[in-house]
């Protein structure tokens, strides 16, 4: 897999960071080391220069009492009282040197407990008043020269110990000596051999990037010139002329895709020319619903007419029974024929686009379908808003039948909401009929589907289905909220802006 060049700089210089801060870190710690190591050292020194002092200390303090002996002259024993009070401060200053060195610690001990021993002996020798034997003497004196043997023998253990370990820090000290100028050296090395293959990568990378630029320049202006060709065909294809073709024949991309879109614009051409003619029999088919099946249908009409009005004396009841249920028959018919003729034509036919005042259209509505037993009322103000006004008439006019038309009582009211939306407002149309049951919430929407015997109410089943289409075209939504004995609320979405431009 080849990497890009902004993934290969930064991993060299994720690289190059790396090997800087492990040589960095490695030369800090050879330094550190080094310090470390200097500082034992010197403190090897300084355990063996208070050893040392200690040490003669405690022979000084001999040999003024030796020489008070020999010579009787108390002058030997001027500084004496205070040579004591030096040797304990020694141990004390012994005692914070070797505190990491328990080999050294008990050695210390035996050697404070043996001076003190010997000062003890020297105190008895100098003692005023005291009159001792050359016998007794002689042992005291004997038993210091023992103690101080010992005392030499333990000054000698803790010297040869710490020469030991100044042996071994000197060797550690002069191993982080070298090592550590060796490391920054290398580090320097490692950063320039590192920079260098860096700047010979990045130089590389750049002088292909740019011979690469200036290919695809290149490639992006035939590109550009031959989609410049494709949103031409698109235009046209725009503008209904679906006979335009695109002379490409590479193999490429673009080459398939000009070949598709010329095989896109022959079906075009080939499906809206077959739709022309089947627009054109619908055409027909509304022309001969509208005027010759509406004719004899007429016809029919006045003939009952007739006789319900010259022989209405001469008709039974059971024959008037009939007469009438013939009546409404023919009027659903005659419905249904010019609800079949608006639900084809919808979404056909130019829209005009204006100012409408729903407020004003709703009152309109209302004076036209709704009885004055029943009350419409508007529960929230109504907007004005930029669309085809007969559309929107035509939804509230067949919900305000619906409401008054399967009414269960004889008067009711018909309440209107509105809800704003973004893009659209949400109508609420609700009644306070017998309701409709869940289940038949999606059915009621579909052509020729009513709830209620047509013996009991002549309906076509088309209203709604109507109301449906027209809110689709719309881009809007519509469903029905009700239960059973809870009235129906039909609510429905139209966009704030007309979702068909077409005008009349």
């Amino acid at each position: 897999m080849r990497l890009k060049l902004n993934t290969k700089i930064l991993l060299g210089f994720a690289v190059a960071a790396a090997v800087l801060l492990l040589t960095s870190i490695v030369s800090y710690r050879s330094i550190r080391q080094l310090t470390v190591h200097t500082k034992m050292v010197e403190h090897t020194y300084q355990v063996l220069q208070a050893a040392e002092h200690l040490t003669s200390q405690v022979r000084e303090a001999e040999w003024r009492v030796r020489g008070y002996l020999l010579t009787n002259d108390a002058d030997y024993l001027q500084n004496y009282g205070s040579s004591r009070q030096k040797v304990e401060q020694s141990f004390r200053r012994l005692a914070q040197l070797t505190a990491d060195n328990p080999a050294q610690i008990e050695r210390l001990d035996s050697m404070q407990v043996l001076v003190l021993r010997q000062f003890a002996n020297m105190q008895t020798l100098i003692r005023p008043r005291q009159a001792l034997t050359p016998s007794s003497m002689r042992t005291i004196l004997d038993t210091g020269r023992q103690t101080m043997r010992a005392i030499n023998g333990l000054f000698e253990r803790i010297k040869s110990n710490e020469m030991a370990l100044l042996t071994e820090r000197n060797r550690q000290q002069t191993l982080y000596e070298t090592i550590a100028p060796i490391t920054i050296i290398v580090s320097a090395v490692l950063a320039i051999l590192i920079t260098l293959w860096l700047f010979f990568k990045i130089s590389r990378e750049l002088t292909a990037n740019e011979q690469l630029q200036a290919q695809l320049v290149l490639t992006n202006q035939e590109t550009a010139r031959r989609i410049e060709i494709v949103e031409h065909l698109a235009a046209q294809v725009l503008a209904g002329d679906y006979k335009v073709k695109i002379k490409d024949k590479e193999q490429d991309s673009l080459g398939n895709l000009a070949g598709l879109l010329n095989r896109m614009t022959q079906r075009l051409d080939e499906s809206f020319g077959a739709l022309e003619n089947r627009n054109k029999e619908l055409d027909q088919f509304a022309y001969v619903a509208s005027h010759d099946l509406k004719a004899p249908l007429r016809g029919v009409m006045t003939i009952v007419k007739w006789i319900d009005d010259e022989l209405s004396a001469e008709i039974s009841p059971q024959l008037r029974q009939y007469l009438d249920m013939m009546k409404g028959r023919l009027a659903r018919l005659e419905d249904l024929i010019n609800g079949l003729l608006a639900y084809a034509r919808i979404g056909r036919t130019g829209q005009k686009i204006e100012q409408v005042d729903v407020q004003q259209l709703v009152s309109e509505v209302t004076e036209m379908v709704v009885p004055a037993a029943f009350q419409v009322t508007i529960a929230d103000p109504l907007p004005t808003l930029l669309t085809d006004r007969l559309s929107l008439q035509q939804v509230f006019t067949n919900l305000f039948s619906n409401a008054v038309k399967y009414h269960h009582l004889g008067t009711g009211t018909i309440t209107v909401r509105c809800h704003e939306g973004k893009k659209d407002y949400e109508f609420t149309v609700a009644d306070d009929g017998p309701g409709i049951a869940p289940e038949y919430h999606e059915k009621i929407f579909l052509m020729f589907q009513t709830l209620r015997d047509r013996h009991t109410a002549e309906s076509t089943g088309i209203g709604l289905s109507i109301v449906k289409k027209i809110i689709d075209e719309q881009k809007g939504s519509m469903r029905v909220n009700s239960a059973v004995g809870q009235g129906a609320a039909f609510i429905f979405t139209w966009p704030k802006a007309a979702a068909n431009d077409k005008v009349a």
